[in-house]
């Protein structure tokens, strides 16, 4: 019996320990009520794919300021193509001058986004006599 008394102290002051710990804990904070869900957002219109720009090269057949202009290319190959406002230039356009356009196309339309004269070839220098 003495020993049943024991082992129950025991019990009591371990007890009594624990929740003299447990009360000294730092109490739990209560996270606030979620907010009402946020709808979905919306997707972005896709973007029109941009045509991939295109290279032709050759010498200039028929040109009009800030309308047309006509290249002559290999194998007599000629294309057509709308100058804009937008379509930069790079030396003098004019009949006859070797260019190189850069083009996008739209459908049938052709719009040049730039057109870059050549200049022309050097030519070799003779050799010299000796």
């Amino acid at each position: 019996m003495k020993r049943m008394l024991i082992v129950m102290v025991a019990l009591l002051a371990i007890v009594a320990f624990a929740s003299g710990v447990i009360a000294q804990a730092p109490a739990k904070t209560e996270t606030p009520a979620a907010a009402p869900a946020a709808p979905a957002p919306v997707p972005a219109p896709e973007k029109p794919k941009m045509a991939k720009p295109m290279k032709f090269w050759g010498t200039v057949a028929a040109y009009e300021a800030g309308k047309m202009i006509t290249v002559k290319g290999k194998k007599d190959k000629e294309m057509a193509f709308d100058v804009t406002g937008d379509t930069k230039m790079k030396g003098e356009v004019k009949e006859g001058a070797k260019v190189t356009v850069m083009y996008k196309k739209d459908g049938d339309k052709m719009t040049a986004t730039s057109i870059s004269v050549n200049p022309p070839p050097k030519e070799k220098a003779a050799p010299k006599a000796m």
